[in-house]
């Protein structure tokens, strides 16, 4: 479809059906083949600022991740939808959630960075279940004996709690409660640990 020759409410109904239909975020860069002549990123930009403006008020909003823009019921509206399909809110250990918010908020660490900050061994089984899941990835070794490998989050972390970079993580109090709402199942119980350190102690360590 030839953008220059598009009415600028055409390249906003185009955009506003890639974006209804994908089922995952979409950045500017795949946005832009919809078209065939080059469309530039600050007109796209803009159209998008529009047609997220012409949703306001409605119960799906457009919103920006860190893999690009996507739909989403507002979250005030979730409760109503999952009357569809009964389920209890999945819930996290906390053991997942300390290791999570470690390599969250201290990026990137190695496994003992965490079972230093933590005070107990790091299962196994969670650092994969955690990658599996998508939300952490080895990036990079530390240039030490051994060359451990170095933990950091990925962009569907991000994207799976509607943010657009780690500068709009929330207060590590919030996170428990952020991660409980987005919509995933639950840590198996195989991957669970005791707790050992308080979340006072891990918010101090976090925040050094």
């Amino acid at each position: 479809m030839n953008a220059s020759t598009l009415d600028p409410r055409q390249v906003k109904t185009v955009l506003e059906a890639a974006l209804l239909t994908s089922q995952e975020p979409l950045a500017v860069a795949d946005l832009k083949k919809l078209f065939d002549e080059e469309l530039s990123s600050d007109t796209l930009r803009r159209v998008l600022e529009e047609l997220r403006s012409d949703w306001n008020g409605r119960g799906v909003e457009l919103v920006q991740v860190a893999s690009g823009w996507r739909f989403r019921v507002r979250p005030e509206y979730q409760a109503f939808l999952e009357r569809l399909n009964p389920q209890k809110p999945p819930r996290y250990s906390r053991a997942v959630l300390e290791t999570l918010a470690i390599i969250a908020y201290r990026q990137p660490v190695t496994r003992g960075d965490i079972e230093e900050i933590r005070g107990v061994t790091v299962s196994t089984n969670l650092i994969r279940t955690l990658e599996a899941r998508g939300w952490i990835d080895i990036v990079g070794h530390r240039e030490v004996p051994g060359r451990p490998a170095l933990y950091a989050t990925t962009k569907a972390f991000l994207d799976d709690l509607n943010l657009r970079s780690l500068d709009e993580l929330p207060p590590l109090d919030d996170l428990g409660s952020l991660v409980d709402t987005a919509g995933l199942a639950p840590i198996p119980p195989g991957a669970e640990e005791p707790v050992a350190a308080p979340l006072e102690e891990l918010r101090r360590a976090a925040a050094a």
